[in-house]
């Protein structure tokens, strides 16, 4: 399958989510990952996610995240440090107003990747230290992440591939559990530092569901020459 053929299937699923978005209560995310190297042991990430209630223009939340990160073992075994600032806007309770709030976030994060023949796997494991204006939070997450390559063997310029993932959010006091969402998408890997994915998410909290459009781009180019 070329560029062209891709596109087109990819512009055309994006219309068929789009028309079915608009007409339910899926939600839309655009997210931008960026892991910039400076050399083979430190990293720089970068992460942009705007979120919406419907399929686009009523902005659910705005979340920034960066960090610094160490690889113990090049491509394999990330150690990352970091901070995040969400602001969110919530509906009021039957009626068409919001209210909005920001949180400024701590996290740190140990990645290891491997993967069994055609099967990529990604394990994350995360702890939040959240900061609102009048409280504090403390949260583990658990994500699991699988990419299988269909037109190539491995995650290789042009290939198209599979991804799937699984990521529980635990809370350290009451209500100890917090959401899980799970993912399943196509993506194509345009070159060996970019890749983009269309997806879609259903995310499941203690007493409410929803699903969610995902848009997805993830930039890998260095700050190095290679």
């Amino acid at each position: 399958m070329n560029f062209k053929k891709l596109t087109t299937l990819l512009i055309l699923q994006f219309v068929v989510v789009s028309l079915f978005a608009q007409s339910t209560n899926t939600g839309n995310w655009v997210a931008y990952f960026g892991n910039q190297a400076f050399n083979k042991k430190w990293n720089l990430h970068s992460e942009i996610q705007y979120r919406s209630y419907n399929f686009i223009g009523d902005t659910q939340q705005l979340l920034l995240r960066t960090g610094l990160g160490y690889n113990f073992s090049e491509k394999n075994n990330n150690l990352l440090l970091g901070y995040a600032f969400i602001n969110t806007q919530n509906y009021v309770a039957n009626t068409d107003e919001k209210v909005d709030f920001d949180e400024h976030r701590i996290f740190q994060q140990f990645i290891t990747r491997q993967n069994f023949g055609r099967i990529f796997t990604q394990h994350r494991y995360r702890t939040e230290q959240r900061f609102y204006n009048d409280s504090f939070r403390f949260r583990f997450r658990y994500f699991l992440g699988i990419n299988i390559p269909v037109t190539h063997k491995t995650m290789a310029p042009q290939a198209v591939y599979l991804s799937m993932s699984d990521e529980a959010f635990i809370n350290a006091k009451a209500n100890v559990f917090d959401r899980n969402r799970l993912y399943g998408g196509l993506g194509y890997v345009i070159n060996k530092n970019l890749r983009v994915e269309l997806g879609y998410m259903s995310q499941m909290l203690e007493n409410s569901k929803r699903g969610q459009l995902q848009i997805l781009l993830f930039n890998n180019i260095p700050f190095h020459k290679n």
